[in-house]
């Protein structure tokens, strides 16, 4: 062997597209969609839907439009993210239009799946202009800016069902705090990236615990503050609480103490405790929570929450099948707010855990993306965007299933909303992107890597060499 050869750098390792995989699951989860449209028409007239054909076309075209994007402008993407995002607008159109059929005179599955093609129109744009995910940390207080002007507008506007977070003029209307949340996580991401040092080591100790100095934990606080103080005056508290777990979520990836998770859910008591006190709107939630059945005891009849459990109950091992349960009983938000009663009436247990591992793997898959990126910048976004969807699945499948008290927030992919579905299509395509920088060929050569607390077992960021 000469000495040119024993010098030279080994292989580089070329990792597989995986573009056929992506595709292959793609046309799974269109038919699997379709046969479960099918399966409605066919439980509720004996006769499969007219618009069967229009239905499967149109989300194949979606998917196939999508799949496009990714395969030639990021080829190295993870093969899952795409197909599972599919799979779950897929189910939701058909839920929907499963209880379409109870509200002839209000039918809402031609117009969500008008959203979700304006989703994949945003998704493609995202995954086609983005060339590359660090061009968003430059925008970090553009960022924070837009995210409390939308944040603020709503509380010019009357409130709807009890909370002011919507935005209505003429016949359109939206929910500004759906977008702010992807501003917010870009924003907590490349902050804490650019001063995770600061935030570690240094500052004054409390018991255990290292307190970073004010001057640099200072502006975070007053954003999520500021945020959460205007949410609350919306009587918003869902989204407050997601907010605060993002925050939470995010300080403790970048700095590596588990202390803040502590500190964290202890905040998070107190405050749920003295709004829940104080708030009315927040505190008759908390009521029904504690007990749901007082309604049925006083003879008005069973309200949304009893509803909701009732129709778990009533779905078992196996469920009634689609078409043929009796969820719309719940009322008004039985499209939107408690779809997943729906779901558990009809799909039973064992398809409610289906969903339950399908929104777990898209946030493990997420995170993985996200420990394999070596900017600091990326790796905490991408754990930010997938802590998003984790805390929005905990917050509303906890809600309607009685373990913690309703916040009125929007199943992801799942429940009806505009606004819902097109941001989750945002957050799916800057995933995209995130993992197609982490698996292409050379990704890292000009990033920072990371390595693992050798006491602790967790991942740490690198030590930048200027703090600003």
């Amino acid at each position: 062997m000469t000495p040119a050869t024993s010098d030279s750098p080994p292989p580089r390792v070329r990792l597989p597209k995986r573009r056929g995989v992506e595709l292959s699951l793609l046309v799974c989860a269109v038919l699997f969609s379709v046969y479960g449209y099918a399966d409605v028409g066919l439980a509720r007239s004996g006769a499969v839907p007219p618009d069967v054909a229009g239905y499967g076309a149109g989300l194949g075209l979606l998917a196939l439009f999508a799949h496009l994007a990714v395969r030639f402008r990021a080829p190295y993407a993870d093969p899952l993210l795409l197909p599972i995002a599919v799979l779950l607008n897929g189910l939701g159109l058909v839920l929907i239009y499963r209880l379409d059929l109870e509200t002839p005179a209000d039918r809402a599955a031609p117009t969500q799946l008008v959203w979700s093609a304006l989703g994949v129109a945003l998704f493609a744009a995202v995954v086609v202009f983005l060339r590359d995910h660090r061009l968003l940390q430059r925008y970090a207080y553009v960022s924070v800016a837009a995210a409390l002007v939308l944040l603020t507008v709503p509380i010019f506007f009357p409130a709807v069902n009890g909370a002011k977070i919507w935005i209505r003029v003429g016949g359109f209307s939206f929910q500004p705090g759906e977008f702010a949340k992807i501003l917010l996580a870009v924003f907590f991401a490349a902050y804490l990236a650019a001063n995770r040092t600061a935030l570690a080591h240094t500052g004054r100790r409390l018991w255990r615990i290292r307190l970073p100095a004010g001057r640099v934990l200072g502006p975070i606080v007053a954003i999520w503050l500021i945020s959460v103080g205007v949410l609350i005056l919306e009587r918003d508290l869902g989204t407050s609480l997601l907010f605060f777990g993002l925050f939470v979520i995010l300080l403790y990836v970048a700095t590596g103490r588990t202390g803040w998770i502590a500190v964290g859910l202890l905040l998070a008591a107190v405050g749920a405790c003295v709004v829940g006190t104080l708030e009315p709107h927040v505190h008759g939630r908390v009521e029904d929570w504690l007990d749901p059945f007082a309604s049925i005891e006083a003879g008005r009849g069973p309200g949304q929450l009893a509803q909701s459990l009732f129709a778990f109950a009533a779905g078992g091992m196996f469920g009634a099948g689609l078409g043929l349960g009796h969820s719309a009983l719940i009322g008004f938000a039985a499209k939107s707010d408690f779809i997943l009663a729906t779901a558990g009436e009809e799909l039973g247990l064992v398809g409610l855990t289906a969903l339950f591992l399908l929104y777990a793997l898209l946030v493990a898959r997420g995170y993985r993306s996200g420990l394999a990126l070596r900017d600091p910048f990326g790796r905490l976004l991408a754990i930010g965007l997938a802590s998003i969807l984790a805390l929005q699945v905990f917050v509303i499948a906890g809600g309607v299933m009685g373990l913690i008290p309703l916040t009125g927030m929007a199943m992801p992919f799942l429940a009806q909303g505009g606004s819902s579905v097109v941001t989750n299509w945002i957050m799916v395509a800057l995933l995209i992107r995130l993992s197609d920088s982490a698996r292409a060929p050379g990704h890292g050569e000009d990033g920072e890597g990371f390595d693992a607390d050798t006491e602790t077992g967790v991942a740490r960021l690198p030590e930048p060499e200027d703090v600003r």
